[in-house]
């Protein structure tokens, strides 16, 4: 005896609620954009301080609301109070350097010209074989993308004031969304995890490494790189550098791509120095810079990261690099969470084959 066919209208049933589910999917992703930054940066520090709320919820005899509120105050100061005031002084500094260059007050060329007069012979020499002593070619690049930066942080000077009520309205948004995260996450997870059709130990290796890499950027990547900006900064002040806070921003920018580092600035400075006789501020500089900003990563990043990812450090520079470049800033976290999600599933995919061996789900 067959058994009975199941009636046709149930595949159509299905096809159409998937199809409802995509477009209420699509459609729920098109009005949250505006606040795509503040949703994600939401959920990024979410996910960095959460290991805080629940030491704060054990303190507080597990009032949810109390623990998140308290986390919540302990990132306003701790994080977008101190990033607010370093982004005005940023867009300060950067509209003087503006200016600077404008004026001819800072003359590119004039130092490329002075450094270059007290390099070595054997220097220049092999500065020549690769043409690199064309300084009118060099001072163009250079000024060139020094105006571009400069103009734009100038820019954004007038930007800050003309669009302070949508910063302030983002900025609601992600502290709104980031109480709720933290006091009501591990509901939120749980019910993301049951609508997600996955079988449990792929939803648990999908979910460790996405926050682990979350966790790792944040912590490993961020904090590094704002610690040796910050250390970078502050000898700039010391030495007398104008200003100091630009180039810290800068140091820190370079600092998040992994085989690119601080020494990209402050090296030619050293190297300036040097070069046109200021042999003290030179030496204190290399010294400096080799000793604290360049230990910095060595010592820091495997105590903050330990072992919340494995990517390969080119896998990370690819992603960041492409992420930054089609995302923005939001890219630097964004890239290397979808170049781990990608390994993570072929990962799977290759153990999940006939005659090849099983890998432990991350922990």
């Amino acid at each position: 005896m067959t058994p009975p066919r199941a009636p046709a209208s149930s595949s159509l049933e299905d096809k159409a609620f998937l199809a409802l589910l995509v477009a209420v999917s699509l459609a729920f992703a098109w009005i949250l954009w505006p606040f795509f930054g503040a949703v994600l940066w939401g959920v990024i520090l979410a996910i960095v301080f959460a290991p805080l709320y629940r030491r704060l919820l054990k303190s507080m005899r597990q009032r949810r609301t109390l623990a998140a509120l308290a986390t919540l105050g302990m990132i306003l100061v701790l994080v977008i109070l101190p990033l607010t005031l370093l982004t005005a002084l940023l867009v300060q500094e950067g509209a003087s350097v503006y200016q600077r260059i404008q004026t001819g007050e800072f003359d590119i060329g004039r130092y490329l010209q002075q450094t270059f007069n007290a390099l070595p012979g054997w220097v220049t020499d092999l500065l020549n074989r690769f043409g690199l002593t064309n300084l009118g070619l060099v001072e163009e690049r250079l000024s060139t993308a020094l105006k571009q930066s400069s103009q734009f942080l100038a820019g954004q000077a007038l930007n800050l004031g003309q669009n302070t009520l949508n910063f302030v309205l983002s900025l609601f948004v992600m502290l709104y969304l980031l109480f709720f995260l933290l006091r009501d996450g591990d509901a939120l997870v749980e019910t993301i995890r049951a609508a997600i059709p996955l079988h449990p130990e792929q939803l648990r290796t999908l979910a460790s490494r996405f926050t682990g890499v979350i966790r790792a950027t944040v912590k490993g990547t961020l904090v590094v790189a704002v610690v040796q900006g910050a250390l970078g900064g502050l000898i700039f002040w010391l030495l007398g550098i104008h200003a100091p806070a630009l180039w810290a921003t800068v140091m820190a920018l370079l600092s998040l791509l992994p085989a690119v580092g601080a020494a990209l600035v402050w090296l030619p400075v050293a190297v300036y120095f040097l070069a046109t006789g200021a042999t003290w501020p030179g030496t204190v500089l290399i010294a400096y810079g080799v000793l604290v900003i360049g230990l910095v990563d060595n010592v820091l990043r495997p105590i903050l990261v330990g072992k919340d990812t494995r990517i390969p450090d080119y896998v990370v520079l690819i992603a960041t690099l492409g992420g930054i470049a089609i995302l923005g800033i939001n890219g630097f976290v964004i890239g290397p969470v979808i170049a781990a999600m990608f390994i993570a599933v072929w990962g799977m995919l290759s153990t999940s084959r006939p005659g090849s061996s099983p890998v432990p789900p991350d922990k």
